[in-house]
């Protein structure tokens, strides 16, 4: 896009960002492709190098152009971290609740346990079992908190969709609050126990390459590990 912004339709910084936006796009660049400088883009723009600047961080805070390190600007890549935020201000607000967001995580989770065991590699595989069998660490909340996270993020990245595995991401500071909450329900040795074996079940299908059986078994996983968590809030 070249040319001066349209004074006439929202702020200067707001049609700067959407002028940067419209660059990228009508450019073809890709992640990791530079861009040109704030005077550059001020001068095509027509508009003061500070709200370039003003831009630019914009931009960067929404993970669409990496400006770090002191170098040239550059094309960011997909960021789950951006939608994180935005739900998490969602759920702190009141305008979803966490059974909202674990209603859609349920949905979610499904079908990339299916697609997994459809499109994982070996070592995603393998990666999928050690989280799964990493949860038994005894009372180390931080491990196995570490762990489940682990255990869905690399389930995720193995269905071989980038943006279900950005989406998964986005749940993570959600995930830090719930699962020490849902594993301290389980108050007895037996509900543990079957807690980690349905992980297993889970991780297993999955190297079986079974999506059937991996979706059956994430289904049983969230209504065990959610569902009880959840149900005073129906």
């Amino acid at each position: 896009m070249s040319g001066m912004l349209d004074h006439g339709r929202g702020s200067l910084v707001e049609r700067a960002v959407e002028s940067v936006r419209e660059f990228i796009r009508t450019n073809d660049l890709k992640v990791g492709d530079t861009l040109p400088g704030e005077g550059s883009f001020a001068a095509q723009f027509g508009v003061s190098r500070p709200v370039m600047r003003e831009a630019f961080g914009a931009l960067a805070a929404l993970r669409l152009v990496d400006v770090g390190n002191g170098r040239k600007p550059r094309v960011g890549a997909i960021d789950g971290s951006v939608m994180a935020a935005s739900m998490g201000h969602a759920v702190n607000t009141a305008q979803v609740s966490l059974a909202d967001v674990w209603e859609v995580r349920r949905t979610l989770e499904l079908r990339t346990a299916e697609l997994a065991a459809l499109n994982r590699s070996d070592e995603q595989a393998r990666a999928i079992l050690a989280a799964a069998h990493g949860l038994s660490v005894g009372h180390d909340q931080a491990a196995r908190t570490a762990a489940d996270t682990a255990f869905h993020q690399t389930i995720a990245e193995a269905s071989g969709n980038q943006l279900f595995l950005q989406i998964v991401r986005s749940f993570e500071e959600l995930m830090a609050l719930a699962i020490p909450r849902a594993w301290a329900g389980r108050s007895t040795q037996e509900e543990r126990e079957e807690t980690l074996a349905l992980h297993r079940e889970v991780a297993e299908a999955i190297a079986a390459r079974d999506p059937v059986r991996a979706r059956d078994a994430m289904q049983s996983h969230f209504n065990n590990s959610i569902g009880e968590m959840l149900k005073d809030q129906y």
